[in-house]
């Protein structure tokens, strides 16, 4: 399995156990991710995602999408797509 950086955490909302993600490429619902940065490594599958609180399947470079995280994330920890 390999790993492409798509983007990065720039929010954490704790009270919703939400990130922010700023997309340098495509992603999209179903997609694994991994999240690491200097307290971070988690591993999971996008189950649902939001653009400008609206839910949507798919986000596309320059969007800031929020999705729910099964752990606390930190501004800066990069994101990756994982691909089989």
């Amino acid at each position: 399995m390999g790993e492409k950086e798509i983007g990065k955490i720039t929010h954490y909302f704790q009270h919703v156990s939400a990130g922010v993600i700023a997309l340098a490429d495509e992603l999209q619902v179903g997609d694994t991710i991994h999240i690491r940065g200097a307290h971070d490594d988690i591993t999971q599958v996008v189950e649902s995602m939001q653009v400008e609180h609206k839910p949507v399947s798919a986000a596309k470079p320059g969007d800031q999408v929020g999705i729910k995280v099964s752990h606390k994330v930190h501004p800066h920890d990069k994101v990756f797509k994982v691909t089989p």
